[in-house]
């Protein structure tokens, strides 16, 4: 089958590669759509040293069920699917606690670290475990499902921040993630929700999908204008989806006295804290890690409309034309928010 491979780092090449494995637990499923993530391109370039070559990359994906292992009975042919991006085991402390995403043994689709190598969607084909696969209803487009992976991660990262009916919350960063973590702090009760970025058209977007407040970080004071729109108190919760010591200050500085702030972003692997604003202030910092079984929610979201993925959307290309979109996107192009890549277009 044909694959989009990392052969060397800042070489993508479409290949003729093996079909994948499928063992009695596992469904082979039709890739229509593959989304580019971030941590792609950090892999393209092997800043991050989590997708060593050659490789397969891709882990936000939707297709059709192709094959199914001899154990799988309750997923026919045909069936309209999304998956995981992360395998757990099931066996270890985590998994058997319902922590999966905290898994001791997890691997990630698309990503090879050493330990392990893990092909991933963009291709044809890609066999994954039952277990992590979902049902998509007829109504929700393959390139809406291939979100999901996204969406689910701003999901839970609203599912673990305290968000009550009526709560003011700051969102920092308005890229991918934190655009649907506007719309899932909305959908978690957030009342008044307030976008900080550095650019005005995520600024624009971030609007369009529901944030009520746009401020700019290089042309305000954030903290100041957030408490300004508070009566002086605070917001109630914030989201630091950036992960770099500038926006997490701003987060801790933006709410009230005994807010909390949800650490999603992970840019950079330290950062400063200003650690006696968070004692004497009695700030909950929360780390929020991919997603825990919270697909079905997300996909009845997008499917109901609730979450709107549609204006993220901004290029479907084909295998071919994957190299060039790599070495644009790791250049750096503004425009784009996510790509997707589809592998039966020509």
């Amino acid at each position: 089958m044909k694959a989009l491979l990392l052969t060397e780092y800042k070489n993508m090449q479409v290949t003729d590669v093996d079909e994948p494995e499928v063992g009695p637990d596992d469904v082979l499923v039709q890739v229509e759509a593959c989304g580019i993530c971030g941590s792609d391109i950090h892999g393209y370039d092997g800043s991050t040293g989590r997708r060593i070559p050659p490789l397969v990359m891709g882990h936000e994906a939707a297709g059709v069920v192709v094959q199914v292992g001899e154990n799988v009975r309750d997923l026919e042919l045909g069936a309209r699917v999304t998956f995981d991006s992360m395998v757990s085991c099931g066996n270890c402390e985590f998994c058997r606690e319902g922590h999966g995403n905290l898994c001791d043994n997890r691997m990630v689709l698309g990503v090879s670290c050493g330990d392990y190598r893990r092909h991933g969607a963009f291709a044809e084909r890609i066999s994954v475990p039952r277990r992590i696969v979902y049902r998509l209803p007829d109504t929700l487009p393959f390139e809406h499902a291939a979100l999901v992976e996204a969406v689910s991660v701003a999901v839970h990262a609203a599912e673990v921040t305290p968000i009550k009916l009526g709560d003011t919350a700051v969102v920092v960063g308005a890229g991918m993630i934190g655009l649907l973590a506007v719309q899932a702090v909305r959908a978690a009760g957030a009342t008044q929700v307030i976008a900080v970025d550095l650019n005005d058209k995520r600024l624009e977007t971030a609007g369009t999908l529901g944030a009520d407040v746009l401020l700019r970080a290089d042309q305000v004071d954030v903290p100041e204008k957030v408490r300004e729109l508070t009566g002086g108190r605070g917001a109630d919760v914030a989201l630091e989806v950036v992960g770099a010591t500038p926006t997490v200050k701003t987060a801790i500085e933006s709410v009230r006295k005994g807010g909390a702030v949800t650490l999603v972003g992970n840019v950079s692997p330290t950062i400063e804290l200003p650690l006696q604003s968070v004692v004497t202030r009695e700030i909950r910092l929360q780390g929020t890690c991919g997603c825990n079984g919270e697909y079905p929610q997300c996909i009845d979201l997008m499917n109901r409309g609730v979450i709107n993925v549609e204006p993220l959307i901004t290029a479907k290309i084909s295998l071919a034309d994957g190299p060039k979109w790599f070495d644009r996107l790791h250049a750096g192009d503004a425009e784009q928010m996510k790509v997707l890549v589809c592998p039966r277009s020509e």
